[in-house]
This record gives structure tokens, C-alpha cells and sequence, in this order.
């Protein structure tokens, strides 16, 4: 009977022992599934972490050299200006003006040809009175009669001149140079007084200071010119129709002076008038109208 019992604990015992050898066995699995879960989740993680890395220093890197590209350029740029500015303040006046005279020339010239065929527009060069002016525009008619006359004189000064130059200033000289060259008009084309919003309005004129005086910017030079001569051909189809009416004046006073003298016995030396018609001239010698000529003188 004990022999049995023996028999039945040392089955049990070795029936617990395998029991805790595979319970040992399933815990070292668990143990070791979650040693490699937690190893490939520390490996995605410590991936995407050093991802992260990579892309912040690429975007670093991206930004750099796009700061360093701009940083560049504007330098580049800032010394392009520096060396203009540099440039345009080793020009003295005379040859910054004579660069606006070079504009308004190549201006004009691009429509010589088509807008004013029979213009002159060249430097004034005749300075035998100790002053003269930059340039002179005249235009005449088919008959040679001149239509309108303009003195030019261009302004215009360095960023880096220390005394800065006023328009009114010149007009003096200007208006001297106009009248000593015979010219009706006198026009200043000017870059002075840049922050001027009077002259920045385009077209000023000056009459209060000078009769028939402008003072312009660059951009209006050939509309000042066109508005002048257009107004000049206008005042001279009145000035020609006047001519003629006086003309005709003339003529019809000689021709009742070649009345008298007819009646007076004299040689008839007048014959009708132009632009009289036959009925008119009936009218003016008969008798009535020739008897109350006589009342009246």
C-alpha cells in the first residue's frame, strides 16, 4: 500500500515538474516575442526619427543655400547700383545734361520723317552772344512762310550734386537765348525739382514769369511740340484769312477811286476788283450807289 502511495507522489511530482518546465518555456516565448516586438517598434521608431533628422537638415541645408543664392543676388545687385551711382556722380552737369539733349534728339528723329517732314531741329551752336540755347525746332509751310519757332533748353543734375538746381532758376537765360534767336516759344526740359509735384503734372507754363514759356518733363517733349504747331497752324489759317479780307479791302477802295477818277474824266486804269461778281460791281456803279459814294466822302 505505501509502495503505491510512493508510486502516485512521485508521478505527481514529476507530473508538476514538467508542468513548470513547460510553464518556464511558455514564459521565455512571451518573454522573447515581446523582446522582438519592442525591438522592431524601438527600430521603426529610431528609422523615422533619424527620417526626421535627415529631412530637417536637407531642409536646412535647401533654406541655406537658397538665403545664400538671394543674399548673392542682392549683392550683386546692390553693387550694380553702386557702380551706376558711382558712375552717373562722376558725370559732370554738363554731360548728364547733354544725355537728356541725346534722348529728346533720338525722340524727335524716330518721327522726323512722318510727323514733321519740313522741320528743323538742330543744337544751337551759334553762341557769338556769349549765350545760347540747346536746341531749335522750326517748321514753315509749303510757301515758305514759318509756321512756329522753339527754343529747347534740357536740365538735368546728378543724385550726388550738392546744390540742387530750381527750374526757375534758368528761365531768365532762356527767355534771352529765345529772343536773341528770334524764336516765338521757349520750352525748358527738365529733370530738376524731381519731388515737384507741380512739374511732375507734365506741362507748366510760365507766362507770369515769361510770355510763351514752358516748362516740361522729358516725356512730354514731342506732345509739346505737336500742340504748339498745331495751334500755330490754326493762328496762321486766321492770320491768312485776315490777309485776304484786308486784301480785298484794298482792292475795293482802289476800285472806287477808278470810279471817281471816271467820273472826274479820268483815264480808267482799275479794272474789277477779284471775288466781285458782275451783279456786285453793276451795284456799285450805278448811279444811286455812286452819288451817295460821293455824300459820304
Amino acid at each position: 500500500m505505501a509502495s503505491e502511495l510512493h508510486k502516485v507522489s512521485a508521478g505527481k511530482e514529476e507530473e508538476i515538474r514538467e508542468l513548470k518546465a513547460r510553464l518556464q518555456g511558455i514564459e521565455l516565448e512571451k518573454k522573447l516575442a515581446v523582446t522582438e516586438a519592442v525591438s522592431a517598434v524601438e527600430k521603426e521608431r529610431d528609422e523615422l526619427r533619424n527620417g526626421i533628422k535627415q529631412a530637417e537638415l536637407e531642409k536646412q541645408l535647401a533654406e541655406k543655400a537658397l538665403k545664400d543664392k538671394y543674399e548673392t543676388q542682392i549683392k550683386d545687385r546692390d553693387d550694380a547700383i553702386e557702380r551706376l551711382k558711382d558712375m552717373k556722380a562722376r558725370l559732370s552737369t554738363k554731360m548728364v545734361g547733354e544725355t537728356l539733349e541725346k534722348h529728346c534728339e533720338t525722340e524727335f528723329n524716330k518721327v522726323r520723317s512722318m510727323a514733321f517732314p519740313r522741320a528743323y531741329f538742330e543744337k544751337d551752336n551759334d553762341a557769338r552772344t556769349g549765350s545760347k540755347g540747346d536746341y531749335i525746332f522750326r517748321e514753315s509751310d509749303e510757301a515758305g512762310t514759318e509756321i512756329i519757332s522753339i527754343m529747347f533748353e534740357m536740365k538735368n543734375e546728378s543724385d550726388k550734386t550738392a546744390t540742387k538746381s530750381k527750374n526757375e532758376d534758368f528761365l531768365k537765360e532762356l527767355d534771352r537765348d529765345r529772343t536773341e534767336k528770334g524764336c516765338e516759344y521757349a520750352v525748358l526740359v527738365s529733370m530738376l525739382e524731381p519731388e515737384s509735384e507741380l512739374y511732375n503734372a507734365g506741362i507748366v507754363d510760365v507766362f507770369h514769369r515769361f510770355p510763351k514759356m514752358y516748362v516740361i518733363r522729358p516725356q512730354f517733349f514731342l506732345p509739346m511740340i505737336t500742340l504748339l504747331r498745331n495751334a500755330s497752324l490754326n493762328s496762321l489759317k486766321y492770320k491768312t484769312e485776315l490777309a485776304l479780307v484786308k486784301a480785298q479791302n484794298i482792292d475795293i477802295t482802289q476800285f472806287e477811286t477808278s470810279l471817281r477818277r471816271s467820273r472826274m474824266g479820268l483815264p480808267k486804269t482799275t479794272i474789277s476788283p477779284p471775288g466781285i461778281s458782275r451783279r456786285r460791281l453793276m451795284r456799285l456803279i450805278s448811279p444811286s450807289t455812286i452819288s451817295r459814294k460821293q455824300r459820304t466822302h
